[in-house]
Protein backbone atom coordinates (compact mmCIF):
# COMPACT_ATOMS: atom_id res chain seq x y z
CA UNK A 1 0.00 0.00 0.00
CA UNK A 2 1.64 3.33 -0.92
CA UNK A 3 0.03 6.75 -0.65
CA UNK A 4 -0.54 6.74 -4.77
CA UNK A 5 -2.92 4.16 -4.08
CA UNK A 6 -4.47 6.10 -1.31
CA UNK A 7 -4.99 9.38 -3.68
CA UNK A 8 -6.68 7.10 -6.68
CA UNK A 9 -9.16 5.14 -4.36
CA UNK A 10 -10.16 8.35 -3.05
CA UNK A 11 -10.50 10.33 -5.85
CA UNK A 12 -12.88 7.36 -7.16
CA UNK A 13 -14.71 7.22 -4.29
CA UNK A 14 -15.70 10.84 -4.53
CA UNK A 15 -16.36 10.64 -8.24
CA UNK A 16 -17.66 7.31 -8.00
CA UNK A 17 -16.55 7.36 -11.30
CA UNK A 18 -13.09 5.59 -12.56
CA UNK A 19 -13.07 7.94 -15.43
CA UNK A 20 -13.92 10.93 -13.38
CA UNK A 21 -11.12 10.22 -11.07
CA UNK A 22 -9.04 9.99 -13.93
CA UNK A 23 -9.41 13.41 -15.16
CA UNK A 24 -9.30 14.58 -11.80
CA UNK A 25 -5.93 13.05 -11.28
CA UNK A 26 -4.66 14.00 -14.84
CA UNK A 27 -3.86 10.14 -15.32
CA UNK A 28 -5.20 7.40 -17.47
CA UNK A 29 -8.22 5.15 -16.55
CA UNK A 30 -6.26 1.65 -17.08
CA UNK A 31 -3.38 2.41 -14.45
CA UNK A 32 -5.61 3.81 -12.32
CA UNK A 33 -8.00 1.06 -12.27
CA UNK A 34 -4.76 -1.76 -11.54
CA UNK A 35 -3.91 0.52 -8.96
CA UNK A 36 -7.08 0.22 -6.82
CA UNK A 37 -7.43 -3.37 -8.01
CA UNK A 38 -3.94 -3.75 -6.30
CA UNK A 39 -5.44 -1.56 -2.97
CA UNK A 40 -7.90 -4.16 -3.18
CA UNK A 41 -6.26 -7.36 -3.19
CA UNK A 42 -3.65 -6.21 -0.74
CA UNK A 43 -6.61 -5.38 1.67
CA UNK A 44 -8.25 -8.56 0.98
CA UNK A 45 -11.53 -6.66 0.42
CA UNK A 46 -13.57 -5.06 -2.24
CA UNK A 47 -13.86 -1.21 -1.56
CA UNK A 48 -16.46 -0.39 -4.76
CA UNK A 49 -18.67 -1.95 -6.35
CA UNK A 50 -18.09 -1.91 -10.18
CA UNK A 51 -21.00 -2.14 -13.23
CA UNK A 52 -21.10 -1.13 -16.73
CA UNK A 53 -23.87 2.03 -15.07
CA UNK A 54 -22.10 2.73 -11.80
CA UNK A 55 -19.70 2.65 -9.30
CA UNK A 56 -20.51 2.22 -6.00
CA UNK A 57 -18.87 1.90 -2.22
CA UNK A 58 -18.98 -1.43 -0.59
CA UNK A 59 -19.64 -1.06 3.42
CA UNK A 60 -15.65 -1.26 4.00
CA UNK A 61 -14.68 1.04 1.50
CA UNK A 62 -17.17 3.47 3.00
CA UNK A 63 -15.31 3.09 6.36
CA UNK A 64 -11.69 3.05 4.71
CA UNK A 65 -12.87 6.12 2.64
CA UNK A 66 -12.69 7.67 6.01
CA UNK A 67 -9.35 6.37 7.43
CA UNK A 68 -7.41 7.24 3.52
CA UNK A 69 -8.57 10.78 3.87
CA UNK A 70 -7.30 11.02 7.53
CA UNK A 71 -3.85 9.41 6.08
CA UNK A 72 -3.29 11.91 3.41
CA UNK A 73 -4.22 14.98 5.57
CA UNK A 74 -1.47 13.66 7.85
CA UNK A 75 0.65 13.45 4.31
CA UNK A 76 -0.32 16.86 3.23
CA UNK A 77 0.40 18.66 6.81
CA UNK A 78 3.62 16.70 6.94
CA UNK A 79 4.72 18.26 3.51
CA UNK A 80 3.62 22.23 4.44
CA UNK A 81 6.12 21.38 7.73
CA UNK A 82 8.93 20.22 6.12
CA UNK A 83 8.48 23.16 3.06
CA UNK A 84 8.02 25.63 5.85
CA UNK A 85 10.81 24.65 7.60
CA UNK A 86 13.07 24.56 4.41
CA UNK A 87 11.88 28.54 4.47
CA UNK A 88 12.78 29.08 7.98
CA UNK A 89 9.04 29.24 8.85
CA UNK A 90 8.48 26.09 11.09
CA UNK A 91 10.88 23.96 13.37
CA UNK A 92 11.74 23.87 16.60
CA UNK A 93 14.76 26.38 17.59
CA UNK A 94 16.50 25.62 21.46
CA UNK A 95 17.62 28.44 22.87
CA UNK A 96 19.38 28.94 25.81
CA UNK A 97 19.75 32.15 28.41
CA UNK A 98 21.39 33.32 31.64
CA UNK A 99 19.62 34.66 34.18
CA UNK A 100 19.56 37.98 34.08
CA UNK A 101 18.74 38.17 30.17
CA UNK A 102 14.80 37.81 30.61
CA UNK A 103 14.90 41.22 32.91
CA UNK A 104 15.81 42.93 29.55
CA UNK A 105 12.75 44.41 28.27
CA UNK A 106 14.09 43.30 24.46
CA UNK A 107 14.40 39.68 25.95
CA UNK A 108 10.54 38.57 25.75
CA UNK A 109 9.65 41.08 22.98
CA UNK A 110 12.15 39.10 20.99
CA UNK A 111 10.84 35.92 21.51
CA UNK A 112 7.47 37.06 21.38
CA UNK A 113 7.79 39.07 17.97
CA UNK A 114 9.65 35.86 16.41
CA UNK A 115 6.90 33.33 17.21
CA UNK A 116 4.42 36.18 16.13
CA UNK A 117 5.71 36.16 12.55
CA UNK A 118 6.63 32.35 12.61
CA UNK A 119 3.43 30.43 14.57
CA UNK A 120 4.51 27.51 12.84
CA UNK A 121 7.83 27.88 14.60
CA UNK A 122 9.02 26.16 17.95
CA UNK A 123 10.99 27.81 20.40
CA UNK A 124 12.24 25.71 23.49
CA UNK A 125 13.90 28.15 26.36
CA UNK A 126 16.42 26.52 28.93
CA UNK A 127 18.15 28.51 31.52
CA UNK A 128 22.04 27.77 31.53
CA UNK A 129 25.42 29.28 32.68
CA UNK A 130 27.41 30.82 30.09
CA UNK A 131 29.75 28.10 30.34
CA UNK A 132 27.21 25.77 30.08
CA UNK A 133 25.71 27.18 26.87
CA UNK A 134 29.24 27.23 25.06
CA UNK A 135 29.01 23.91 25.90
CA UNK A 136 25.92 22.89 24.49
CA UNK A 137 26.81 25.04 21.87
CA UNK A 138 29.31 22.57 20.80
CA UNK A 139 27.69 19.42 21.39
CA UNK A 140 24.87 21.04 19.14
CA UNK A 141 22.28 20.63 21.79
CA UNK A 142 21.18 24.23 21.75
CA UNK A 143 21.28 26.24 18.71
CA UNK A 144 21.34 29.50 20.04
CA UNK A 145 22.83 30.70 23.27
CA UNK A 146 22.27 34.70 24.86
CA UNK A 147 25.32 34.63 26.89
CA UNK A 148 26.91 36.98 29.53
CA UNK A 149 30.93 36.12 29.61
CA UNK A 150 33.80 37.53 31.67
CA UNK A 151 35.92 40.17 30.00
CA UNK A 152 38.45 38.25 29.01
CA UNK A 153 36.06 36.05 26.55
CA UNK A 154 37.16 35.23 23.36
CA UNK A 155 34.80 33.15 21.24
CA UNK A 156 36.05 29.72 19.94
CA UNK A 157 36.83 29.45 16.56
CA UNK A 158 33.50 27.69 15.86
CA UNK A 159 31.39 30.11 17.63
CA UNK A 160 29.88 33.21 16.15
CA UNK A 161 28.52 36.02 18.57
CA UNK A 162 26.88 39.32 18.52
CA UNK A 163 26.51 41.90 21.15
CA UNK A 164 23.30 42.67 21.74
CA UNK A 165 22.96 44.75 25.32
CA UNK A 166 25.62 46.44 27.94
CA UNK A 167 24.88 47.26 31.39
CA UNK A 168 27.23 47.78 34.07
CA UNK A 169 28.02 45.53 37.57
CA UNK A 170 27.44 47.06 40.57
CA UNK A 171 27.84 46.18 44.34
CA UNK A 172 25.02 45.40 46.06
CA UNK A 173 25.08 46.10 49.32
CA UNK A 174 22.70 45.87 52.89
CA UNK A 175 21.15 49.24 52.91
CA UNK A 176 22.40 50.32 56.34
CA UNK A 177 26.23 49.14 55.58
CA UNK A 178 28.69 51.70 55.97
CA UNK A 179 29.51 52.04 52.55
CA UNK A 180 26.17 52.39 51.74
CA UNK A 181 25.33 55.76 53.38
CA UNK A 182 26.02 57.47 51.02
CA UNK A 183 26.00 55.50 48.34
CA UNK A 184 28.42 56.40 45.82
CA UNK A 185 30.90 55.38 43.30
CA UNK A 186 33.17 52.60 45.00
CA UNK A 187 36.70 51.45 44.07
CA UNK A 188 36.66 47.61 43.67
CA UNK A 189 38.97 47.45 46.27
CA UNK A 190 36.77 49.12 49.10
CA UNK A 191 35.28 45.43 49.00
CA UNK A 192 38.61 43.63 49.52
CA UNK A 193 37.41 42.53 53.59
CA UNK A 194 33.76 41.97 52.38
CA UNK A 195 32.25 38.22 52.69
CA UNK A 196 30.66 37.62 49.15
CA UNK A 197 27.66 36.37 47.59
CA UNK A 198 28.14 34.89 44.32
CA UNK A 199 27.05 32.66 41.88
CA UNK A 200 28.72 28.69 42.35
CA UNK A 201 32.35 28.80 40.63
CA UNK A 202 31.41 25.18 38.94
CA UNK A 203 29.02 26.48 36.88
CA UNK A 204 30.77 28.04 34.27
CA UNK A 205 28.99 31.74 35.64
CA UNK A 206 30.18 34.43 33.49
CA UNK A 207 29.52 36.76 35.96
CA UNK A 208 31.69 34.65 38.83
CA UNK A 209 34.58 35.06 36.20
CA UNK A 210 33.98 38.76 35.85
CA UNK A 211 34.00 39.77 39.63
CA UNK A 212 37.17 37.71 40.15
CA UNK A 213 38.67 39.62 37.26
CA UNK A 214 37.72 42.73 39.14
CA UNK A 215 38.74 41.60 42.33
CA UNK A 216 42.61 40.55 41.05
CA UNK A 217 42.74 43.81 39.04
CA UNK A 218 42.30 45.52 42.09
CA UNK A 219 44.72 43.54 44.12
CA UNK A 220 42.25 40.54 45.99
CA UNK A 221 40.51 37.27 46.07
CA UNK A 222 37.25 37.70 47.06
CA UNK A 223 36.36 36.15 50.26
CA UNK A 224 33.38 33.91 49.18
CA UNK A 225 30.45 33.08 52.18
CA UNK A 226 28.04 32.05 50.15
CA UNK A 227 27.15 30.64 46.99
CA UNK A 228 23.44 30.61 44.92
CA UNK A 229 22.33 29.95 41.61
CA UNK A 230 19.56 32.40 41.47
CA UNK A 231 20.52 36.47 41.06
CA UNK A 232 16.88 37.20 42.99
CA UNK A 233 18.39 34.68 46.06
CA UNK A 234 21.94 36.80 46.13
CA UNK A 235 20.25 40.15 46.85
CA UNK A 236 17.64 38.22 49.16
CA UNK A 237 20.69 36.89 51.10
CA UNK A 238 22.63 40.50 50.78
CA UNK A 239 19.51 42.33 52.40
CA UNK A 240 19.24 39.45 55.11
CA UNK A 241 23.04 40.47 56.09
CA UNK A 242 24.58 37.67 55.02
CA UNK A 243 27.39 39.35 53.02
CA UNK A 244 27.91 41.72 49.92
CA UNK A 245 27.87 41.16 45.94
CA UNK A 246 28.33 42.25 42.53
CA UNK A 247 26.19 41.77 40.36
CA UNK A 248 24.58 43.36 37.16
CA UNK A 249 22.43 47.14 37.72
CA UNK A 250 19.60 44.79 35.75
CA UNK A 251 18.86 42.94 39.18
CA UNK A 252 17.77 46.20 40.78
CA UNK A 253 14.43 45.55 38.96
CA UNK A 254 13.99 43.05 41.30
CA UNK A 255 12.49 45.02 44.03
CA UNK A 256 13.87 43.20 47.03
CA UNK A 257 14.24 46.02 50.02
CA UNK A 258 16.74 46.11 52.01
CA UNK A 259 19.75 46.27 49.58
CA UNK A 260 21.56 49.59 48.03
CA UNK A 261 23.30 49.15 44.25
CA UNK A 262 26.60 51.10 44.29
CA UNK A 263 28.03 51.83 41.02
CA UNK A 264 31.14 50.32 40.62
CA UNK A 265 34.12 52.99 40.02
CA UNK A 266 36.22 50.95 37.37
CA UNK A 267 35.83 50.98 33.30
CA UNK A 268 36.17 47.06 33.37
CA UNK A 269 32.55 46.65 35.25
CA UNK A 270 30.47 47.06 31.91
CA UNK A 271 29.29 43.84 30.96
CA UNK A 272 27.63 42.43 27.96
CA UNK A 273 24.78 40.39 26.70
CA UNK A 274 26.47 38.48 23.85
CA UNK A 275 24.13 36.45 21.25
CA UNK A 276 26.23 33.48 20.30
CA UNK A 277 25.69 30.22 17.70
CA UNK A 278 27.19 27.90 15.88
CA UNK A 279 29.61 29.45 12.76
CA UNK A 280 28.89 27.12 10.34
CA UNK A 281 24.75 26.45 11.31
CA UNK A 282 22.91 28.01 7.95
CA UNK A 283 19.63 26.64 9.27
CA UNK A 284 16.81 29.13 7.83
CA UNK A 285 15.16 29.01 11.34
CA UNK A 286 18.23 30.45 13.14
CA UNK A 287 18.88 32.93 10.57
CA UNK A 288 15.40 34.19 10.72
CA UNK A 289 15.43 34.54 14.99
CA UNK A 290 19.31 36.31 14.50
CA UNK A 291 17.46 38.60 11.93
CA UNK A 292 14.63 39.33 14.49
CA UNK A 293 17.15 39.54 17.65
CA UNK A 294 19.39 42.08 15.99
CA UNK A 295 16.42 43.85 14.67
CA UNK A 296 14.71 44.14 18.00
CA UNK A 297 17.22 44.59 20.43
CA UNK A 298 17.91 48.21 19.50
CA UNK A 299 14.54 49.13 20.11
Amino acid sequence: MDFRQLRYFVAVAEELSFSGAARRLHVSQPPLSLQVKALEEELGSALLNRTNRKVELTEAGSLFLEQARHALSYLDRAGDVVRQAARGEAGELRISFTASVPMFEAFPHIVQTFRGRHPGARADLTHMSTGQQLRALAEKTVDIGFLRPSPLFEPPANIAVSQLWQDRLVAVLPSDHPLARPCRPLPMSALADESFILFPRGLGCGLFEHVTVLASRAGFAPHVRQEAREGATIVGLVAAGMGVSVLPETYMKTGIPGVAYCELATPDAASRVLLAYRADDQAPLLRRFLDTALQESTH
